[in-house]
């Protein structure tokens, strides 16, 4: 039972990121529709698919402090409603002006996912396998991503003709409900419970998810509360948190300007402008978030390894050579049939690196107290970037669509240089001795 509870309860969590990356990529095989049936101009169209990030940043910036105020569990709950409100509410939309609300809607659960499902899954892993454990999350992102291709493209075959765009939209409520359901049956954060002062629920949380020392376990977390004088009042201080906001800041920023948000939503107009049709448009999208998955999955296998640094590193190296490819076929207009492969090899570096690594980086540099808070700093940096360049990309694409992928690779290059300089390694490291690693210390494995 022990066993059934601790992976039931990182199974709900991840979940959340199946549908954090289905809700997000579906636009991907709509916007042709939505473009030709609202008459939209290049502005709309990047509102359209823009409107749920600037949802996404406000749930991120929210969900923080709500789940640091009524845990992680409680607070997903709550996105997962969000979740089946949208997807029902964008099946039924009656007028673009709807539709915007409830892609608003859906985005609010996202950035709300995106804070508090890594947070969770953080807390309830032990050291040696936190990174595996919270990437399920990045990997049900990508999941979800792919579960949307194929859902594009298999209800495209339906031929469903004008309400064919509703179904795409609509269908994301069916693993929202699920999500919903399962969230009924797990426990509270213990280290939630603890920071709260509800000790006897925190021990039977610790036994719940099979911590064979739970009562140690528990000292251990309780004198960190106490070293860090962080209690049911504690506040995310610039003084006092000023490296690991800096460090969530930073991976949050990077993981943006690599472009992968604003690529994977317009994926179908990339390859359409590189002169592929809509059926072809849509099979090459599955091989990408096929390769999104595979990758994604090889890296979880490796992060407690090789470590979170040395995968930024790698991946910095190899989307920058893989964009600056992109970029070449998009200026001279040759060599189009190196276009997927330049693509897929951008995506496969940034599976195995940043997008690895983003949510497991900032669900640990924080301390408990904080930590939902914190990783609302990192989670609302990645919406705000997100949304900013989701926006202006088909509106640059217009005049030139080769400089999205300039600009993408020279961040790269930054990457590679903030990250050997300033990043600490954290793998391995427990929560309680983090601070260790992340204000300078030696930041050794305690496994």
């Amino acid at each position: 039972m022990k066993n059934w509870v601790f992976v039931s309860s990182v199974a709900s969590a991840a979940l959340a990121g199946l549908l954090f990356g289905f809700d997000t990529a579906v636009i991907a095989g709509v916007i042709g529709d939505l473009k030709a049936l609202f008459a939209l101009s290049a502005a709309q169209e990047g509102a359209t698919v823009s409107i749920a990030l600037i949802g996404t940043l406000i749930g991120a910036l929210c969900s923080g402090a709500i789940g640091d105020r009524h845990g992680s569990r409680n607070a997903l709950c709550l996105m997962a409603l969000l979740y089946l409100v949208s997807g029902l509410g964008c099946a039924v939309a009656w007028d673009w002006s709807s539709l915007m609300l409830f892609r608003f809607i859906g985005g609010l659960a996202i950035g709300g996912s995106s804070v508090l499902a890594p947070v969770y899954i953080s807390e309830i892993s032990p050291p040696a396998r936190r990174g595996a454990l919270v990437g399920l999350f990045q990997l049900n992102i990508v999941i979800g991503i792919l579960v949307a291709y194929l859902s594009n493209y298999l209800i495209g075959q339906l031929e469903l003709g004008a309400i064919e765009w509703r179904w795409k939209l609509g269908v994301t409520a069916a693993p929202a409900a699920l999500l919903l359901a399962m969230l009924r049956y797990i426990p509270h954060s213990p280290r939630w419970l603890a920071a709260k002062g509800r000790e006897p629920e925190a021990l039977l949380a610790l036994q719940r998810i099979g911590v064979d020392r739970a009562a140690e376990e528990l000292r251990a977390i309780n004198d960190s509360l106490i070293a860090h004088q962080q209690g049911t009042q504690a506040r995310l201080s610039w003084r006092q948190h000023r490296v690991p906001i800096l460090l969530a800041i930073a991976v949050a920023m990077f993981n943006q300007l690599a472009g992968i948000n604003a690529i994977l939503y317009y994926i179908n107009s990339i390859f359409a402008a590189a002169g592929f049709g809509r059926v072809s448009a849509d099979l090459q999208a599955v091989a990408i978030g096929a390769t999104n998955l595979l990758f994604t999955a090889i890296a979880m296998t490796v992060i407690d390894k090789f470590g979170r640094k040395l995968l930024l590193l790698i991946g910095s190296i190899g989307m920058f050579v893989c964009l600056s490819g992109v970029a070449a076929i998009m200026s001279s207009g040759e060599h189009q049939h190196l276009l997927l492969w330049m693509l897929v090899g951008f995506i496969a570096f940034f599976a195995f690196s940043q997008g690895a690594v983003i949510w497991v980086y900032i669900s640990e540099i924080f301390p408990t107290a904080v930590r939902a808070r914190g990783q609302s700093v990192g989670s609302s940096t990645h919406w705000a970037m997100c949304a900013i360049l989701t926006f202006l990309f088909p509106v640059v694409a217009q005049h030139s669509k080769a400089l999205p992928f300039v600009f993408f690779a020279l961040m790269m290059a930054v990457q590679f240089v903030v990250v050997l300089l300033f990043f600490p390694e954290t793998k391995g490291v427990s929560l309680e001795r983090m601070d260790d690693a992340v204000m300078g210390g030696a930041g050794r494995a305690e496994v």
